[in-house]
């Protein structure tokens, strides 16, 4: 899958968080509220950076 149009926020401690065009948009929610069948990530969410700077989800 291919997400494109979207907005990176980086913070002071080295955080980070996608936008998307809604609160919510990237963790599932349509713009209702409701829940997708798809997400970038979701809330509890773990993930570790390779040497080639990929996240891969962990499991918690």
């Amino acid at each position: 899958m291919l997400w494109i149009d979207y907005t990176v926020e980086s913070y002071p401690d080295g955080s980070f968080t996608v936008k998307g065009d809604w609160d919510g948009e990237v963790m599932g929610k349509q713009k209702d509220g409701s829940d997708k069948d798809h997400f970038l990530y979701k809330p509890g969410d773990k993930f570790v950076v390779d040497d080639k700077g990929i996240l891969r989800k962990v499991e918690a």
